[in-house]
């Protein structure tokens, strides 16, 4: 078992202790570490067998910036503290009220597009199939984007389209209806973008960290997992914002000012999303465990106990 995953199990298995953990890794300064800065943290860290958790440093380092399966550093842009500082502009663009519906297409895809890569790069790549990307799952990816930005602009789209002059209409479209649609596109995405882990299987392993071998239902249950976590926090970052301006709109300040509403709009998405990304990647812990009688027959013989982990991926 990979020493990041280690640690996971012995620090991170309280929602607490994994929220603190994740303030820690989601700081930007990680970013500046070369390539060679962060393999030699990993190294620095044991075999896999005996963790060295002394050097907090590269712990850290590791923990942001290599996979736990391959053991590789992850794309710059895919780290999880990249998340925020790349996300964060493009959800506020996303969530403006546009005035046609192509900026609204090119926010989503934006949107969609760097949210589908982050899924991918951060996914479980135990199996063998899921070490190379297939042409089955570009094609997947590719159609997973398409959709969900077309999806996404739905809202802009019948606005324009139906002419929609209504002011309780409009603000239905606006500030009601994205609220439900981000999260279900959240867990579209993942859903599509890591279905072959359920497809194929990720590998599990008993409480001693030895492999046991390759479920289909613990690969479904990480999936699971994800989506729920995405959906928690899309959901919630449209749902906040959406929720204080129209308090706020009913308060003499904001009826004397009107167009204070939209700076306060753009702000509170940045400042909910960028509490609530490591709220999302808290809820669920990265080294799952699932119980015996839920795998599959020639894994349960296999196993040394009542519970098998796995890798849920971010």
């Amino acid at each position: 078992m990979d020493p990041n995953l280690l640690y996971w199990k012995s620090q991170g298995q309280s929602l607490f202790s994994r929220l603190q953990i994740w303030v820690n890794l989601l700081d930007p300064t990680h970013l500046l570490s070369s390539d060679a800065e962060i393999q030699e943290a990993h190294s620095l860290l044991g075999d896999g067998e005996n963790l060295n958790i002394k050097d907090g440093q590269a712990m850290t380092l590791s923990l942001s910036s290599v996979h736990a399966d391959s053991g590789a550093v992850l794309p710059l842009v895919f780290r999880p503290a990249a998340f925020l500082p790349i996300s964060a502009p493009v959800v506020v663009a996303s969530f403006l009220p546009h005035s046609s519906v192509k900026p609204a297409l090119f926010w989503q895809f934006l949107l969609q597009s760097y949210t589908a890569g982050f899924n991918y790069a951060n996914r479980n790549s135990s199996s063998e199939k899921s070490k190379t990307t297939s042409l089955k799952q570009l094609l997947l990816i590719a159609g997973a984007v398409s959709y969900a930005t077309c999806a996404g602009a739905l809202p802009q789209i019948v606005i324009n389209r139906l002419g929609v002059r209504s002011t309780p209409i409009q603000t239905f479209f606006r500030s009601i209806f994205p609220i439900p649609l981000s999260a279900a596109l959240a867990v579209f995405n993942v859903l599509i973008v890591r279905s072959e882990e359920a497809e194929t299987g990720i590998q599990v392993f008993d409480s001693n960290g030895n492999p046991v071998g390759f479920s289909k239902a613990a690969g479904e249950k990480a999936v699971r997992e994800t989506a729920l976590s995405r959906a928690a926090l899309f959901g919630t970052t449209a749902a906040v914002p959406s929720l204080l301006v129209q308090l706020l709109k009913r308060t003499r300040l904001f009826q004397k000012n009107s167009l204070l509403a939209a700076p306060l709009r753009h702000i509170s998405v940045a400042f909910v999303l960028g509490l609530m990304i490591p709220v999302s990647f808290s809820l669920f812990p990265p080294l799952g465990t699932i119980k015996k009688e839920n795998v599959e027959e020639q894994l349960q013989a296999a196993a040394d106990g009542r519970q098998l982990y796995y890798h849920r991926g971010l």
